[in-house]
């Protein structure tokens, strides 16, 4: 079971670039909104004779350029990967509320009465922008600190311009109004917070998805690997057995499995033909069966007797297995120009023998134990089949004969040994396709759920 991924926070690379990106987008957004507050104030100064002071211009002018400033910063830190200090967003909070505070103050029209000039200038209205562009900084406590430092401002400003509220005769039009709108501004800081609370968990939410498909292409990619560097341990040619024709196919039920098969000539001539299984299918199973696949060569350069063989082999990867893991295992010894095989199976079975004589197919159970179910016990003895022309053995794994079609039966050994009748006089690995061919018509469309594996080898005229 794998953990589930960790909430992403600021410290996440991933994270800390979508709030540097998001906060270029909320400066260009304070930018264009001062420029296009600047110039609404020039024409109403310029052409329409407004009593506005000139020095609001220039206020924005500054404000302008901080912000150029910052967003310098901001994308010199979203190339190299760093993170802002929170100092800076402190400081850009204050000097962007400051900017329409300062402007009711000093540079509101002079015409206006002192206490109406918090109310009835435009500056009061720079305030919501900033706090509503507050939301792409992607932190509720900052949109929080925005509110806060903007009504603070709101209501110095209004108290430099000469509001008092007292109440002592009753509240007048001004003193409740300014009190309102701070409650105004204050309550669209929090409405900023929740926002950035939604779209900051949409934006986790979008980076964990991001994240997790990449890692899954990621996994796949190193199952694409593993499950060639495995089909490459597979033999691509047939063993130059004479008087033996030997043929081998397997396909994985996902990207690696866990069946293998293999042969090698041995020093002392006799070639050695494996199948083997390892319970499971997948990349737990695939890394066994390459162990299994690496003991049994290192093994098999030993001019031992079969059974003394497979005791070695059972005895070192056991040590490697869990208790719930095993693996079946069958080896043949063919002698070139012989009429006779050797075979030893570990749990392997049914292991099918085709006479051509009277086209009759024997079932050969196991000889032994798998591999790995007792390590320092295994004791077998090996059989020995003669082969006539003709005669065929069937290795295969009970991903064939257990495929299950719609209705829940079974291939099952006997189409199998019916294939094989069939299809008799083919070259092995004609006799290995029509098979799969069979268990895919039989299946009709039932996903594979086990690995494929066969091995055939076909006596021939010495």
């Amino acid at each position: 079971m794998t953990s589930p991924t960790p909430p992403l926070t600021e410290t996440s690379i991933a994270f800390r670039q979508a709030i540097l990106k998001s906060e270029t987008k909320r400066i260009l957004g304070v930018i264009s909104f001062v420029l296009f507050f600047a110039l609404l104030a020039a024409v109403r100064i310029f052409v329409m004779g407004s009593a506005m002071s000139r020095w609001g211009l220039v206020a924005a002018a500054l404000i302008v350029l901080f912000e150029l400033l910052l967003l310098r910063y901001v994308n010199r830190a979203l190339r190299c990967g760093e993170a802002v200090p929170r100092l800076i967003w402190n400081a850009t909070i204050a000097l962007e509320s400051l900017f329409p505070a300062v402007g009711i103050t000093f540079l509101a029209s002079s015409r206006l009465l002192p206490d109406y000039r918090p109310l009835a200038t435009p500056w009061v209205l720079v305030f919501f922008p900033f706090i509503l562009l507050s939301v792409l900084r992607l932190s509720p406590g900052l949109c929080y600190i925005t509110g806060v430092c903007s009504t603070i401002g709101y209501l110095v400003a209004a108290f430099v311009s000469g509001w008092r509220f007292t109440g002592s005769d009753g509240f007048t039009a001004t003193e409740t109004a300014i009190a309102y709108f701070a409650a105004v501004i204050l309550a669209t800081g929090i409405l900023a917070a929740g926002v950035a609370t939604q779209i900051r968990s949409h934006v986790q939410a979008a980076l964990r998805e991001a994240e997790t498909e990449y890692q899954l292409k990621q996994v796949q990619h190193e199952l694409q690997i593993a499950r060639s560097i495995q089909q490459s341990l597979l033999p691509k040619v047939r063993p130059q057995i004479r008087g033996f024709e030997v043929a081998g196919w397997s396909q994985t039920a996902d990207d690696t499995g866990g069946d293998f098969y293999d042969w090698k000539r041995l020093p002392d001539g006799r070639w050695v033909v494996i199948l083997a299984d390892v319970t499971g299918h997948g990349i737990g199973p695939a890394i066994l069966a390459s162990v299994c696949r690496a003991y049994s060569r290192a093994t098999f350069n030993l001019r031992d007797s079969l059974d003394k063989m497979l005791k070695s082999i059972n005895l070192s990867f056991a040590e490697d297995l869990t208790p719930e893991r095993f693996a079946t295992f069958v080896a043949t010894i063919c002698r070139e120009e012989s009429d006779q095989l050797e075979m030893l199976s570990a749990g392997h079975a049914p292991i099918l023998v085709y006479c051509t004589e009277d086209k009759s197919v024997k079932i050969l159970e196991a000889q032994g134990l798998p591999l790995g179910i007792l390590p320092d016990l295994w004791e077998a003895t090996s059989v020995k089949l003669l082969m006539r022309p003709g005669d065929i053995v069937v290795l295969i794994t009970d991903g064939f004969l257990e495929w299950e079609n719609n209705s829940g039966e079974q291939f099952g050994s006997d189409r199998v040994a019916a294939i094989v009748r069939q299809f008799s006089d083919r070259e092995p690995e004609l006799i290995i396709a029509e098979l799969y061919d069979s268990v895919l018509k039989f299946a009709n469309g039932t996903p594979q759920q086990d690995d494929l594996t066969a091995v055939l080898i076909r006596k021939t005229c010495s």
